[in-house]
């Protein structure tokens, strides 16, 4: 089980967010590579709302895959390619986390492998073993 930390001896998170997410002892963790905007078929996603979409569904098809879920997400890493897509990513983030807001990360990048991706997200998760 994934425990999430947010202290109020420091400043609240600047979104939906914990800043600290502890997994048990004996953990069985999984790391899911940069997820981008490419859809099932291999093409991409039209737009930033439906690669962020596309994002978190390949993301809960990995989770799935491990017998995992949102619940077992730990942290989320975005590199995103323009900070006017925050909004909207911060708001798509949130409808996929619900109650589980997982340690977070945000870049904002110059560029990634292809031009045409607009985000990019890692994730990693941890299960009680």
């Amino acid at each position: 089980m994934v425990k999430l930390h947010t202290p109020t001896a420091i400043a609240a998170p600047a979104s939906r967010y914990s800043h600290g997410a502890e997994a048990g002892p004996n953990a069985r963790w999984l790391h899911i590579s940069g997820q981008v905007g490419t859809n099932a078929d291999g093409s991409l996603a039209d737009g930033i709302e439906a690669q962020i979409h596309c994002v978190w569904k390949n993301t809960l098809a990995v989770l799935e895959e491990a017998g995992m879920g949102v619940k077992d997400i730990v942290k989320v890493n975005t590199l995103l390619m323009d900070r006017a897509h925050l909004k909207v990513m911060r708001e798509i983030r949130d409808s996929y986390l619900g109650d589980h807001p997982a340690a977070s990360t945000l870049f904002v990048v110059a560029g990634l492998a292809d031009p045409n991706w607009l985000i990019e997200m890692e994730t990693i998760a941890a299960q009680d073993a």
